[in-house]
């Protein structure tokens, strides 16, 4: 075997070893359970340490009675500090160290942006007594046009009497303009993740392999 052929097989062999994921569960990985955080000066504020001389050591254990053996903590992933170091150049038209930042907290919590999924419907007011609240309601004929007359019918003596229409009004969160800057937010954050995606394919990895696989890029549409 030609020492090509050699170095093209062990190639492929740490390919195969490698762990197949998607950008956004590679993110969610580093945060997690390798606990980066970003740095945007350049050093690595995390792994800074306070300097202390041997006298002091001396002295403190000393004061203690014992020497104190341990401690510490392992080194981080290699990877995980690959992710760490391309969220912190995320380019401005992908949201820049805001973006970033947005993308580290959604990351440690393992949730994707809300794009008002879930709008809640609320009456505007409500009466209360002591057998709970209830929607407060009222005449449908101060809408105008779009409400409803009075409606006449006959009561028990044989008269004819006019009942308001009652309905309740209520409010809708988030609004349609609430919604929509929602919704831009998840844009932004998808075509972040979409740039964090090309660079992670492109880098050296020594563990994962980042795939195409991104989360739904517009699901609000997907569940109409």
């Amino acid at each position: 075997m030609t020492v090509q052929n050699k170095n093209f097989s062990v190639e492929r062999r740490r390919q195969a070893d490698k762990k197949a994921v998607g950008v956004w569960e590679l993110l969610c990985w580093a945060f997690q359970r390798e606990k980066i955080g970003l740095d945007f000066s350049g050093e690595d504020l995390a792994e800074a340490q306070p300097c202390f001389g041997m006298e002091y050591i001396l002295i403190e254990q000393a004061r203690l009675g014992c020497r104190v053996d341990g401690g510490g903590r392992s080194p981080r992933h290699h990877d995980a500090d690959i992710v760490a170091a391309t969220l912190a150049v995320l380019p401005e038209g992908c949201g820049g160290r805001r973006m970033a930042c947005d993308i580290a907290e959604l990351a440690r919590s393992g949730t994707t942006p809300d794009y008002g999924r879930d709008p809640v419907v609320m009456p505007i007011d409500k009466t209360e007594n002591r057998h709970g609240w209830r929607a407060k309601t009222e005449d449908a004929a101060i809408l105008g046009r779009e409400g409803w007359p009075h409606q006449a019918r006959r009561n028990r003596k044989g008269g004819i009497v006019y009942d308001a229409v009652k309905f309740c009004p209520v409010s809708i969160r988030p609004t349609v303009q609430e919604q929509g800057a929602m919704r831009r937010r998840y844009l932004l954050w998808w075509s972040a993740l979409f740039e964090i995606r090309r660079a992670m394919q492109l880098s050296h990895l020594t563990s994962f392999v980042v795939t195409d696989a991104m989360p739904p890029r517009a699901p609000w549409r997907e569940r109409a």
